[in-house]
């Protein structure tokens, strides 16, 4: 769907380098989350994408065609400083957003009928933006952004400002809109989003990415041999005299329970044994890291 090769973008003449090097491929159909720090250049390249500003050099490919004016039809961009008219009211914005996108006025009203059903709002149509709380005023951004149904999505940060309930009706229509064949870059700071809906993942530090792939195969990639480990009616002695053996990190106990973590790169037969030697082994498996530790481990 879509494709980057080569990306240079610099600002202040070239002093200031916001991508360098930059390649990705966002296959058609996926949700692709976009991730990095603050300032990593993960806005310049969304900006490139919605033609908003022009890179350096390198070029940006909509379904094997360069970049070009009217593929902005295609694409929906919902922003992280949302964009709406505080004293226009809601349904005037649909129709004014809808039209820029091509729609005719019939068209817009059809698909917000559709979408204020989804989302519970359609008692909201003649109220002004003012009117409205910094949630349900989301919830108008997110309408805007896919009234056209866009070939290609793009979401930044699109669960702030939601409450847990509403930030899960938002996530479903996402993951519904994927089902029915959009295209979707995600950019957000919340790990356990990427990892429930993102299949593939970009991670940009210092204007570079460095690192790409399947969501499950870099979370792979960044494991360090830890294992997590329950025991039944722990010997405590026992464990102590373990404990001075190994390195023991994370440990909770409860009534009749051990649970911990540990680092073992060497034979699994053996720390087995010396695990049974303490209690009932309940579980032992590999700890697979999180987003949120694949991100802290890999920009620091």
């Amino acid at each position: 769907m879509l494709r980057a090769e080569n990306i240079l973008k610099t600002y202040n003449a070239g002093k200031k380098i916001a991508l360098k090097d930059f390649n990705i491929h966002v296959p058609k159909g996926s949700i692709y989350g976009l991730l990095g720090p603050n300032g990593a250049g993960k806005t310049s390249f969304i900006r490139i994408i919605n033609q908003i500003t022009q890179p350096d050099s390198g070029q940006v490919f909509i379904d094997g065609v360069p970049l070009a004016p009217h593929h902005i039809q295609k694409i929906g961009y919902m922003p992280e400083e949302r964009g709406l008219y505080k004293n226009m009211t809601v349904g005037d914005q649909i129709i004014y957003f809808g039209e820029l996108k091509g729609m005719t006025k019939k068209e817009a009203m059809e698909q917000a009928k559709y979408w204020f059903e989804k989302l519970h709002i359609d008692q909201w149509w003649k109220k002004k933006l003012s009117e409205l709380s910094k949630g349900m005023a989301q919830k108008i951004q997110f309408v805007v952004t896919v009234l056209h149904r866009p070939e290609l999505l793009i979401l930044d940060e699109p669960f702030s400002g939601f409450d847990p309930v509403n930030a899960n009706l938002i996530k479903d229509q996402i993951l519904e809109l994927k089902a029915q064949g959009t295209t979707i870059i995600l950019s957000t700071h919340r790990m356990e989003n990427v990892e429930q809906m993102c299949d593939f993942v970009a991670l940009i530090n210092n204007s570079q990415k460095i690192i790409d792939g399947k969501v499950f195969d870099v979370r792979e990639q960044y494991k360090q041999s830890m294992y997590r480990v329950t025991i039944q009616n722990p010997n405590i002695e026992k464990f102590q005299l373990f404990a001075l053996q190994y390195p023991i990190y994370n440990e909770e106990r409860t009534e009749n329970l051990l649970l911990f973590e540990i680092e073992h790169t060497e034979d699994q037969p053996t720390l087995l044994n010396a695990l049974s030697e303490i209690g009932i082994l309940r579980l032992f498996e590999e700890k697979i890291p999180s987003m949120n530790e694949v991100f802290i481990q890999a920009v620091q």
